[in-house]
């Protein structure tokens, strides 16, 4: 970075710094901080402000003038952006994430025009912003290490000329289960504080010692049948939630239909409830039992951020075998476990879909390497779902997964009732960057990636199938590994 012109340093007033978007939001401790800590530096029309691959020690904010960004791709200097506009930032934008050595600037910065700008120490500006922001800096620091891992996906692949369609649909991926990470741990928050509310009701000296034990092994006994319970049809959840809610009603507690849910899907009976009546008085009742659900509520949403955060390494991993960067472990899987993980991923797409679930349960294990095959899942039930739900995704449908024993396969196959895939262009679709979904919304990559796990990678096949109203895809994986 080269020197400023004015040698005397020079602050901005709170009022200034209020002005700038990126600050606005800061109570009074934090703009005083960012009045004490930025000092604004100017540069002349043309002058580098800092350059690519140098230590990342300077965070800029621009206060006026016009400035230009650019990036040496392959020998050459590509501009990327070029902006006059008031606040925009640029630098050490990622020196929050905690890494063993300083990261250099991504891209050159300069001057346009004469340009002045407000500018922080690196350090000293992380360590503000992980202090102000503890959560946000570890969910960016969780999201940005899949970006990371997408970018040097990237970094191979510069001479592609899709190259920004494929970061982008990485990206993309890596953000869907991140986002879901992120509304289960609001949720969560919210039945913690819930739970420790009726702990506090039950333990204000009403319930004595005793009857707080027996009702905490029941919580205790709840939870474990929750991580057993069978998996019920839509019919058998629909009877036992009607079951414990009738319960729930004869007894007077208040929206027990609100309870059965959670309570039949952990696997509870009436007979169960009968337990948790015996242990507490029946004022309490109501608390105890919101209390026992509460805690299986806290339990399920603890799985769903465990899925996402495993679907995040599971796709980096994936991102980075598609460059041969590397190897993802390999091991004999229940392909079921993977095609499970994945519906609970997707299950905010799903919403309005019939979902059929067809599995042969005797299958045997097959070699694999499982976080690829859940790209494959994923890849292809985003496909089935897409098609259904229709440009405007609104459509409705119905979405099959069946497992079968296919000679020396196991066979997983993916239907949807989708207008189809003409045919004409049934021998293009695991082509790269080949898509019928309209411009921004598809790589073209999803089918490519797909086959290519499934044929390279496990030697099996991907075949599909389609006509209107009629559309499969059929992945077959061997039961035993090629001879090398």
């Amino acid at each position: 970075m080269t020197d400023a012109v004015d040698a005397e340093p020079e602050r901005l007033g709170p009022g200034e710094v209020r002005g700038l978007f990126l600050f606005e939001a800061l109570d009074d401790e934090q703009v005083a901080w960012v009045v004490a800590h930025g000092r604004v530096q100017r540069y002349r029309a043309g002058e580098p402000v800092f350059r690519q691959g140098e230590p990342a020690s300077c965070f800029f904010v621009l206060l006026e003038g016009t400035l230009v960004m650019r990036r040496r791709v392959e020998g050459s200097d590509l501009e990327i952006n070029r902006t006059d506009h008031h606040g925009v930032y640029a630098g050490a934008t990622q020196a929050f994430l905690r890494t063993e050595n300083p990261e250099p600037y991504n891209g050159s910065m300069e001057a346009v025009t004469d340009a002045r700008f407000l500018v922080f120490e690196a350090g000293e500006f992380a360590d503000a912003f992980r202090s102000w922001f503890p959560m946000a800096v570890h969910l960016l620091e969780g999201l940005f290490t899949g970006i990371r891992a997408s970018g040097e996906l990237v970094a191979q692949r510069e001479r592609l000329a899709s190259l920004g369609r494929l970061s982008a649909g990485l990206t993309h991926e890596l953000n869907n289960p991140a986002a879901a990470a992120v509304r289960a741990t609001a949720t969560l928050r919210e039945r913690v504080a819930a739970m420790r509310h009726k702990l506090a009701g039950l333990a204000s000296g009403k319930v004595d010692g005793e009857t707080l034990n027996r009702l905490t092994a029941l919580q205790e006994d709840a939870v474990e049948r929750l991580a057993k319970a069978p998996v019920l049809g839509p019919i058998e959840a629909g009877d036992a939630e009607d079951a414990l809610a009738d319960w729930m009603d004869e007894r007077g507690v208040r929206a027990g239909w609100e309870l059965a849910p959670t309570l039949a899907q952990a696997g509870l009976a009436p007979s169960w409830l009968d337990r948790v009546a015996t242990a507490v008085a029946p004022e309490h009742l109501e608390n105890g039992l919101r209390w026992v659900t509460y805690a299986l509520e806290t339990e399920l949403l603890l799985n769903e951020i465990e899925d996402a955060t495993q679907r995040i390494s599971a796709l980096v991993a994936a991102a980075k075998q598609y460059s041969q960067m590397d190897r993802a472990a390999h091991q004999d899987i229940d392909v079921h476990e993977g095609l499970k993980s994945t519906l609970t991923m997707l299950s905010s797409k799903l919403r309005g879909l019939d979902v059929v679930k067809d599995f042969d349960r005797s299958l045997p294990r097959v070699p694999a390497y499982p976080g690829e095959l859940n790209q494959v899942w994923t890849n292809l039930l985003d496909n089935a779902v897409s098609a259904m739900r229709g440009p405007d995704g609104t459509g409705t449908g119905t979405l099959t997964l069946r497992t079968a024993l296919d000679g020396d396969c196991v066979l997983v196959e993916i239907g949807d009732t989708g207008p189809g895939i003409p045919a004409d262009l049934l021998g293009k679709i695991f082509e790269p960057f080949f898509t019928t979904k309209p411009v921004g919304e598809g790589t073209g990559l999803g089918l490519d990636i797909s086959y290519r796990i499934v044929t390279q990678r496990h030697h099996g096949d991907l075949r599909v199938h389609s006509r209107p109203g009629d559309t499969r895809f059929q992945v077959l994986l061997p039961l035993e590994e090629p001879l090398a």
